[in-house]
């Protein structure tokens, strides 16, 4: 190699280090005046619904730990996708960010008709809770725990059905899950949204349901429904006398509606580095732990790293089931 070629040589390797050193200092001084406007906290669904809840409690401490306006912004339709849209093509600068849940990871592993791509598109800033499902069942159906609920179904083929928020989602799978692992088959019917679907097990026209213990809890507790089990993978401090679906005799069975915050995947590090520590910070509240726990929740406070390989497992495991399955999600 030349002399003249030598020099040229370093001389681009110290350009293209100066070139990356020049970006990584000019993210850096971003993060430290992130944010200096108002940011977009997209939810999804429709107010009062659990992620908007989740989404306004959190924009609530993020106001006011960065003394700037968290603005959160229902985008609601089609299944929750087109908040996610919006966040994919949003400037990459961190002043739009959308909290989603379990259900987008369904939609996106198990469709490829979606708009975005969860996994290539977005990236994690932090999982914000775990939460799981109770698994219920309307009074009239013989079963008090889910051994003898998987008992009645593989004796009354064709009489059980499960509700659910919508065809796709996470109420349809863990369904369909149940259907697949204790091999029996109840059939699927779709309702607009997840109260519609506990007035349809409350009425008789479904019987056995999948959905949060918050919204469950008063009908349970006088009477109107039975809860059999949850669908965590341990017992909840929650409801300590509630075995799991997997301890009660369906192996492998687990199904976590989680909440997490994600932005756009070329959103600078620093900047999401920051935000994952405001979302920590908010979840460490004790206003914030005791609401999570009233409705069975637990705060998480993931690094953004690992909500982005825990979105994508989610979406091998949906897309896994639904092959073995063979659902038909038209």
């Amino acid at each position: 190699m030349s002399v003249m070629t030598k020099r040229a040589t370093g001389m681009l390797a110290a350009a293209l280090i100066a070139a990356v050193s020049g970006t990584v200092w000019a993210q850096a001084d971003a993060a430290r005046d992130y944010p200096n406007k108002p940011v977009r906290f997209i939810s999804p669904f429709t107010p009062g619904a659990g992620t908007d809840t989740t989404a306004r409690a959190l924009a609530s401490h993020l106001s006011t730990l960065y003394n700037q306006q968290f603005v959160v912004d229902n985008r609601t339709g089609a299944a929750g996708s087109i908040g996610v849209e919006l966040t994919a093509g949003a400037p990459p600068d961190g002043y739009t960010i959308c909290l989603i849940s379990a259900s987008h990871s369904v939609n996106s592993g198990t469709s490829s008709k979606m708009p975005y791509d969860l996994g290539r598109d977005l990236q994690g800033i932090s999982q914000a809770t775990s939460l799981f499902y109770a698994v219920y069942i309307n009074p009239k159906v013989p079963a008090k725990t889910i051994q003898e609920l998987i008992s009645y179904a593989k004796a009354n083929p064709g009489k059980l059905n499960f509700s659910s928020s919508g065809t796709g989602g996470l109420q349809h799978f863990a369904g369909e899950m149940f259907n697949h692992l204790a091999k029996v088959q109840m059939t699927h019917v779709a309702y607009k949204g997840t109260a519609a679907g506990v007035i349809a097990n409350l009425s008789g026209d479904v019987q056995v349901g999948f959905g949060t213990l918050f919204g469950v809890r008063s009908h349970w507790q006088a009477g109107r429904l039975r809860v059999l089990a949850i669908t965590a993978s341990k017992r909840s401090p929650a409801v300590p006398d509630v075995p799991t679906v997997a301890e009660s005799g369906v192996p492998g069975y687990e199904v976590d509606q989680w909440y997490g915050v994600i932005t756009g995947a070329k959103v600078p590090k620093p900047i999401v580095t920051k935000l994952r520590n405001g979302i920590v910070d908010a979840l460490k509240q004790p206003d914030t732990a005791k609401r999570l726990a009233a409705e069975g929740s637990t705060a998480v406070g993931s690094t953004p790293e690992q909500f982005t390989a825990h979105i994508r497992a989610e979406m091998a495991k949906w897309n896994k089931l639904a092959k073995a399955a063979k659902l038909d999600l038209q």
